[in-house]
Formats: C-alpha cells, structure tokens, sequence
C-alpha cells in the first residue's frame, strides 16, 4: 500500500502533465486555454501531487493525508457538486468555455456542469491516491 500511495500522486502528475500540454481533442479541449492559464494551474496543482509523495517517501503520513483529503475535496467540490447543481456562476461559465466540448459519459440535459473523461480519471487517481495514503497512515 506504501508503494501505491508514493506512486499515484506521481501518475497524477504525468497524467496532467499530459492532458494539459499534449492536444488529444475531444479529450481535453486546449484551445480554450491560454498557456499563462494553463501554467497558473501547474503551479497550483504539481506541488500539491509531489509533496503528498514526498510525504509519503519521508514517512510524514499525516501531512500526506491532510493535503489528499484536500486535493479531494477539491474535486468534488470542482465537478460533482456543480454536476449536481451546486455551482457559481464562475464556474459555469468555466465550464462552458473550457469543457463544453469533451468527452462525457454521464448524462448532461438539464445540467450546467457535467464532467468529462479527463477529469473522471482524474478522480479516480485521487480516490485511489487517498484510499492508499490513509492506509498507509494509519498502518
């Protein structure tokens, strides 16, 4: 579990190394995206992955588990609450010129906010990253 709690914040990395530079359209849509826009959110989100698997590679479990919980409920607070209706303005409008165009799998009428594949990934790389960072903390 130690190994997969180092590793996943480092996959969430490459990942959106990835699907932020490299246009994979309708994957990820970097045409709505300035390059300053998209190296604000580098510097936001990359030290945030690579200090949770510094944590974890320095046995600093609780540290790595505050900032996944957080990175989580960025997540939801980012995609599954907008989905669900509970979105700013801001938001919305993010959304409509960012990720209106990519790839969703779950229904959209009657939804201002919907997300897309990129992002579920994204998700799922958190869930697995916190699910393996409490366990290896509280081991």
């Amino acid at each position: 579990m130690h190994t997969l709690a180092l590793v996943t914040p480092l996959v969430l990395v490459a990942y959106l190394v990835v699907t932020e530079w490299v246009p994979m359209f309708p994957f990820n849509d970097l045409q709505s995206q300035t390059v300053k826009e998209r190296l604000a959110m580098a510097a936001i989100n990359y030290p945030i992955f690579i200090a949770i698997a510094v944590a974890v590679a320095l046995n600093a479990g609780t540290v790595a588990l505050v900032l996944s919980v957080l990175t989580m409920i960025g997540h939801v607070t980012s995609w599954w609450l907008p989905y669900f209706g509970f979105s700013f303005a801001a938001q919305r409008e993010a959304y409509r010129r960012e990720y209106a165009r990519t790839w969703k799998i779950l229904p959209t009428e009657g939804r201002d906010v919907v997300i897309d594949v990129q992002h579920m990934v994204v998700g799922v790389l958190c869930l697995i990253m916190l699910v393996s960072v409490t366990f290896t903390t509280l081991a």
